[in-house]
């Protein structure tokens, strides 16, 4: 475990979270193993990772549910926490957005919305309470119980009632998890345009990468409590920091290759032009990440593969191919391509950003 750490004094354009090399553990077992990251005022951040890899635990760290054993969480200048203190989750500021929505079942749409504005008169928590219906389109639905709407209004029932006492950060835990997948997708783009419009800063937990990528200007890709990549949902895509981060984000293969020189790489599917592992030289042995936009549909190629699988997308087919060596692959073919089981059709490489991997 980490040492106890002093919070730094803040300097002018320190973010409004900073979470310090936090340790978490459920007695002798580590959950959160010195993360780090912080978020700057109106940005959307997201925590993102399989079941178990410790994302929920540290959204509960800077609520003020969990305690952290080493490191620190930082809200707006002061420590909320390290080890041997942790500042009342009342007593932060915070907005959460639960999984299960948690709205009160007795009390109808207005008085959910109003419940954190109890200190407030009562004409302006009127107008508080209006203001934000409309902000998540419900203008009209003050009066209904929650039982009478569906689960995407509810959802925006919970986010109205967080926002309502403008917290300095909202917290989101797998706020759509519950949802169809259309209107998860489309709820969260409208969650994205709100929180942007209240310029409020946000962290949201997710298992599901797409929601993260419609809803979070910086993702962090957990695994087994260690942080392994803090970036943009374009740099994880293309440039995975490491394996896990490259097989969890989107959908690809790696393929064999050898370092034949600087800067370049053989492989079944032909010579490729990037970056070099450092610890790699010549006749290295590597894995190239071949994602399915990289390999491309071209009758006048002479590279054929076998089609042993596809995936009907609508606009666009996913085949599984299979190449002369037994290597699969995959491509993302515009759907007017409709080609059979077993057929072999040419195809050839077009990689933008070529990422490589030292052969495991």
């Amino acid at each position: 475990m980490t040492d106890a750490i002093q919070c730094p004094v803040p300097v002018p354009g320190t973010p409004l979270l900073e979470v310090q090399a936090i340790e978490q553990s459920y007695g002798k077992q580590a959950v959160v193993k010195g993360l780090s990251f912080s978020l700057a005022q109106g940005s959307i951040g997201c925590l993102l990772g399989p079941s178990g890899c410790g994302k929920t635990t540290v959204l509960r760290g800077v609520a003020g549910f969990e305690p952290v054993s080493g490191g620190a969480i930082i809200l707006q200048h002061p420590c909320v926490s390290r080890a041997g203190y942790m500042l009342p989750a009342e007593q932060r500021r915070i907005g959460m957005v639960f999984q299960d929505y948690a709205l009160f079942p007795h009390l109808n749409v207005a008085e959910n919305v109003a419940f954190g504005l109890q200190g407030m008169d009562k004409k302006m928590r009127a107008q508080r309470v209006a203001e934000l219906l409309e902000v998540v389109g419900l203008p009209e639905s003050g009066g209904k119980l929650p039982h009478e709407l569906s689960g995407g209004q509810q959802q925006r029932v919970a986010l109205a009632r967080a926002l309502a006492p403008s917290p300095s950060l909202l917290l989101l835990d797998e706020p759509f998890s519950s949802l169809d997948v259309a209107l998860r997708e489309r709820l969260g783009l409208e969650v994205r345009e709100i929180l942007k419009q209240q310029n409020t800063t946000a962290l949201i937990v997710t298992h599901d990468q797409h929601e993260a990528f419609a809803i979070a200007d910086e993702i962090g890709v957990m695994h087994q409590g260690i942080l392994q990549q803090w970036d943009s949902a374009y740099n994880l895509y293309h440039q995975p920091a490491n394996r896990f981060v490259a097989d969890f984000i989107g959908e690809g293969v790696l393929i064999p290759g050898v370092i034949v020189g600087p800067q370049q790489v053989d492989s079944e599917l032909g010579m490729l032009n990037g970056p070099i592992p450092v610890e790699c030289g010549n006749e290295c042995q590597v894995e190239v990440l071949v994602r399915p936009d990289d390999i491309v549909h071209d009758d006048a190629s002479r590279l054929q593969a076998e089609v042993i699988h596809k995936a009907f997308r609508g606009a666009d087919i996913l085949y599984t191919l299979r190449l002369s060596s037994g290597q699969k692959v995959l491509s993302l073919v515009p759907s007017h391509h409709n080609h059979a089981y077993g057929e072999k059709i040419g195809i050839r490489m077009e990689i933008d950003h070529v990422v490589v991997f030292p052969r495991a």
